[in-house]
């Protein structure tokens, strides 16, 4: 296969919500170019990018899938991505490494909550953006109200390149601003005729055309002077504006296209190839450092992994941008984050399931080897003498959160192994074992990331679950002062068990004065790894109680708080005085004051009115407008407080905290009430006191599981 040299490699990446065509459109761009000879669909499950099984099964893309293309003396490699935003980590990666972005807009809705989701990752990067308007061969397609609501989402950035003559049932006319000219498609698409632009359509392209040039001269000075001496720009000063506003991320140029019809993907490819950036154009990549890189193949070889996929027949498959040098077949490279040296014995370029060897790849391009052994997702691969290293991707936050099981006891072991070859593909799927709540919890992204996982783990690995409600992490308390003692006396012949212990326990708030009336001789206090704090504090005269027997009567206390009295959940926020007691000379120890301790403590705390603390979510939701209603309706039901209602662009975004306890299915509902086209983001917020009413369920419940 033939090497590309920097300057003539570009990689895009198709974005866009589901159902946009950004699968159907990858296949055209590889038909045009004569990569394929015939096009799949995804339909008829034989696309080249959806070439998974679940893919197939589902109808839609679960990963991003890497490809190439060349065209015109270039080679495009393009990532098509997922449109579901339970898969928004495959996003972040793919965008981390493009050096172009193609958002493809559904004609018919144009910008949809998983675009404003996806433009806020291509924001955060600054990647130059290409807008395609798909489907326009719908019957219900609209251009202009398309092209509306990306003003209002991305700004009078919005650039037209071409518009539609006929949109709609018996769409195949578009009008190109950059070349003047009229681009008429045969019925079967593909190669269009060139036509003179209709005299109806003069007067409107000549408009769009000097609002285009405008746009184009703004961006740098010299074209702007050309622009006030000439009154207009010719095509290659157009391009060179346009170029640099992509560069400046301040222009993103509108092309027109049915990718289904094979109609206007050629004309954007050709835009790629002659004006969209490349990873030579690109500004240079930061380090780790603070040093900058430049795409330069003749500097110390450098690489970042972005990917990885785990397959059955060839195993693990890394996914990496040459960011500098070269890269050639049985290299040593050195992995700063693992300590490790790998050598990448095969290089490749991939086309889905498709593996084309090569030999080199150069700083710009983008490939894959086979079987690192400590190398992941995120990790540098350099030459040994440089010192390079590329920050790691930040993924979002999962969402939802389950606990997962194996139906046969026999498998446990094997889910934790099977979750971290998954993760290790996807770093938003994330599994732990909480010793607090004795499950075994998996987070994700949304329902149908949880849904894929269980699909994958049982057909890939041969491991069968079934998830179950997690339990909730709460917190006991207290919301009064109480004192108690405890005299734990044991007697068996010979040497017994002696220790008395008076304590005084009261809620700790942060900056609080130490209590009066004791005599305080020593305070200790600590952080809980659990939240919150423990404050204890020696308040022991006369020598009642030794002072070596304190760290067991502290020792105690805290067993107790991780057992709390009320529920067994962790107890938080305390003050402990030790302020009396008594010891024996033969019969006092270590472990009798410690039960003498804990004891005290769990009567005082009974008596100090507890109370029981719940973990409370931010919740941000991302909703049309005409949805609101229904979507306040159901955070009312889940005992939710709103606590401000913001716009964005043509939406909603409604700012609540919630109850963890209440997030439960959240993400299926939200769905269907808003039918897929409200998002959610959620964090941790606080603990809060749950109602009275829950305490005493939660309480009552803890009693029967302990009877």
């Amino acid at each position: 296969m033939k090497v590309y040299d920097n300057h003539h490699i570009k990689n895009i990446v198709l974005l866009g919500g589901a159902k946009s065509g950004k699968t159907t459109l990858a296949e055209t761009m590889l038909f045009e170019a004569g990569i394929i000879n015939r096009r799949g669909t995804v339909e008829s499950k034989n696309t080249v990018s959806d070439f998974h099984e679940i893919e197939h099964e589902r109808g839609n893309s679960v990963y991003a899938t890497t490809l190439h293309t060349e065209w015109r003396g270039y080679k495009i490699n393009i990532i098509d991505t997922p449109g579901l935003d339970d898969f928004m980590g495959e996003v972040v990666s793919s965008v981390r490494v493009a050096d172009t972005c193609v958002l493809v807009l559904n004609a018919q809705h144009g910008v949809e909550v998983g675009s404003e989701l996806i433009w806020n990752y291509i924001d955060q990067f600054q990647k130059p953006t290409i807008l395609a308007i798909n489907q326009l061969d719908h019957p219900k397609a609209n251009f202009d109200e398309s092209i509306e609501s990306a003003k209002q989402s991305f700004g009078d950035a919005v650039a037209l390149m071409q518009y539609p003559v006929n949109p709609g049932e018996g769409f195949n006319a578009i009008i190109d601003l950059l070349k003047m000219t009229m681009y008429k498609f045969p019925s079967e698409g593909g190669k269009p005729e060139k036509l003179p632009i209709p005299d109806s359509e003069k007067a409107k392209a000549e408009e769009l055309h000097n609002e285009l040039v405008e746009k184009a001269a703004v961006n740098d000075d010299s074209l702007m002077e050309l622009y006030f001496e000439k009154g207009n720009l010719d095509e290659d000063e157009l391009r060179q504006g346009l170029k640099i506003g992509m560069q400046k991320h301040e222009i993103f140029p509108v092309f027109c296209l049915s990718a289904k019809q094979n109609m206007g993907s050629g004309r954007m490819m050709g835009f790629i190839d002659n004006v969209a950036p490349g990873a030579c154009d690109m500004a240079p990549e930061p380090t780790v450092a603070g040093k900058e890189i430049n795409c330069d193949p003749s500097k110390p070889t450098s690489l970042f992994v972005f990917k990885t996929l785990i397959e059955p027949y060839l195993g693990k498959v890394s996914y990496f941008k040459v960011m500098s040098g070269e890269v050639t077949a049985s290299m040593d490279l050195y992995n700063p984050q693992s300590q490790a040296t790998e050598r990448m014995n095969q290089l490749y370029i991939m086309d889905g399931s498709q593996r084309h060897p090569v030999d080199k790849l150069v700083a710009g391009d983008i490939g894959a080897t086979v079987k690192l052994k400590d190398t992941q997702t995120n990790h540098t691969l350099r030459d040994a003498n440089a010192s390079m290293e590329y920050p790691m991707m930040e993924f979002p936050e999962p969402r939802v959160r389950t606990a997962i099981v194996a139906d046969s006891k026999n498998d446990e072991e094997k889910i934790g192994e099977a979750i971290r070859e998954l993760h290790a593909e996807d770093p938003t799927l994330n599994i732990e074992f909480s010793r607090e709540l004795k499950q075994l919890i998996l987070t994700a992204q949304g329902e149908l990331h949880l849904t894929v996982t269980q699909w994958r783990l049982e057909h890939v690995y041969n491991v069968k679950v079934h998830y179950e409600e997690p339990r909730i992490a709460y917190r006991e308390t207290i919301q009064k002062e109480a004192t108690t003692s405890y005299r734990h006396k044991k007697q068996s012949g010979g040497s017994g068990q002696f220790g008395e212990v008076h304590m005084t326990i009261m809620p700790y708030t942060e900056g609080m004065a130490d209590p009066e009336g004791y005599n305080i001789r020593n305070k200790e206090v600590i952080d809980l790894d659990w939240g919150g704090k423990l404050v204890f504090y020696n308040c022991i005269v006369g020598g009642v109680i030794d002072a070596r027997f304190m760290p067991s009567i502290l020792k105690g206390v805290m067993e107790k708080m991780e057992d709390g009295p009320v529920t067994g959940s962790y107890a938080r926020d305390i003050c402990v005085l030790v302020f009396d007691g008594k010891m024996h000379a033969v019969d006092s120890n270590d472990i009798s004051f410690k039960i003498a301790g804990m004891q005290a403590f769990k009567q005082a705390f009974m008596q100090a009115d507890p109370k029981i603390l719940e973990p409370i979510n931010h919740l941000e939701v991302l909703v049309p407008e005409e949805m609101m209603g229904d979507v306040m309706t159901e955070l009312q039901t889940r005992r939710s407080l709103v606590i401000g209602i913001d716009t964005k662009n043509q939406y909603q975004v409604i700012r609540a905290k919630i109850p963890l306890a209440e997030m439960m299915n959240f993400s299926s509902a939200l769905k269907s009430l808003t039918h897929g086209r409200a998002s959610f983001k959620t964090s941790f917020a606080e603990y809060s006191p749950v109602p009275y009413d829950t305490q005493k369920q939660l309480i009552a419940n803890s009693e029967l599981e302990m009877a």
